[in-house]
């Protein structure tokens, strides 16, 4: 089957035709009306490629670095839940494919693998936490203890999700987690691991989060992180440059410029919208990163010449996961190195470092020529 899937379109639909409605519903719905999650996508559209040519491009490397750690690739996963729901392994094959790739991997709180079961299955992959605040604080610190002990790298406190978003397929359908699964980072308490196999009329994830998650965090709340772990702390789910200096005087190592894949407020702008803005605000005093609707090489060359350290995606590499588990997103990987390689050779651009500001211009330009 993987001959005939030649780009991320391709597993999508595949997976679309795959999985069950419950686990698709959720994977691929946003907030309302879509709209967000439509304009991911069209927003990559908005941005042309300006390549150079005549340079000498029979060396290539698309090696960078994230906060230090070196890695093959500009472009990592994303934390995506209930992985389990995609393939038997889940994100134990997702941290495995990402591994192979040489690019980090990033694990969700409410996984169907425990932190544990990735350090064991994924031992040399490059690991970070995507972390949620729990009203029982010493749930979220135990979280933390236990990352640091498996060897994760870093922290990823996202901040656009203390309410969930209103999803309306998940509320068609009822969403609960399948029952023969858990959220595997709670086993010793069974209420915080079964409590989104059931739903009392509406999205049972909503209700787990609206059960379960600190609504009353707020900017003073990092300090008590920073308190609490040593690990260097990524903010996720920054649009705006007021966010994203006050993320830099909470003491964020990075700031991630997420919408959530347009999960939670419709009508936000697009991640690579919201991008330009950021990296000025930040102006390199920490990386920046970014995630929304990533689907080619063309678009990570874009975000990059934006100004973005490191790309991150993660609905392809559930389609990937649905249809070939971990050598489906081996593959989904493995071709959007093809195209980005392909892409920076067409361009002039030996490195990632050549992809400058100057590589990308927005389309209304040449309406005024």
């Amino acid at each position: 089957m993987s001959m005939s899937l030649v780009c991320v379109k391709d597993y999508e639909r595949e997976a679309h035709r795959q999985l069950p409605l419950n686990a698709l519903n959720y994977y691929k719905s946003g907030a309302l009306g879509e709209v967000t999650v439509h304009e991911n996508k069209a927003a990559m559209n908005r941005w042309y490629i300006r390549p150079r040519f005549l340079r000498d491009m029979s060396k290539r490397s698309l090696a960078t670095t994230v906060l230090g750690h070196p890695v093959s690739l500009p472009f990592g996963v994303a934390p995506t839940a209930m992985q389990r729901m995609a393939c038997p392994d889940g994100e134990c094959a997702n941290a495995r494919a990402a591994a192979k790739n040489g690019t980090v991997f990033t694990l969700s709180t409410i996984s169907t693998s425990s932190i544990e079961e990735i350090a064991t299955h994924a031992p040399s992959s490059l690991r970070f936490f995507q972390l949620y605040i729990y009203k029982d604080r010493d749930v979220t610190a135990r979280l933390v203890k236990r990352a640091e002990a498996a060897g994760f790298s870093a922290l990823v406190l996202t901040v656009d999700a203390a309410f969930f978003g209103i999803r309306r397929e998940d509320m068609r359908n009822k969403f609960i987690l399948p029952p023969h699964l858990r959220m595997e980072n709670f086993q010793d308490n069974d209420k915080k691991s079964t409590l989104v196999n059931s739903s009392a009329g509406g999205s049972g994830l909503k209700e787990y989060v609206t059960a379960l998650f600190d609504t009353s965090v707020t900017w003073k709340d990092i300090a008590w992180l920073k308190r609490i772990t040593k690990l260097p702390i990524i903010l996720k789910g920054i649009l705006t440059a007021e966010d994203a200096l006050l993320g830099l005087e909470a003491g964020a190592a990075a700031i991630w410029v997420s919408n959530h894949g347009g999960r939670q407020v419709d009508g936000v702008p697009p991640s690579i919208e919201a991008l330009p803005e950021v990296v000025k605000a930040v102006n390199g005093q920490c990386e920046v990163y970014v995630d929304g609707g990533f689907s080619e090489g063309s678009d990570i060359f874009k975000a990059l010449a934006l100004g973005a350290q490191m790309v991150f995606l993660g609905r392809p590499l559930l389609w990937g996961l649905t249809c070939g588990g971990e050598e489906g997103a081996h593959n989904i990987l493995q071709i959007l190195y093809r195209e980005l390689d392909t892409i920076m050779a067409l361009s002039g651009c030996a490195t990632v470092k050549d992809i400058t500001r100057e590589m990308v211009i927005r389309k209304e330009y040449y309406s005024k020529l």
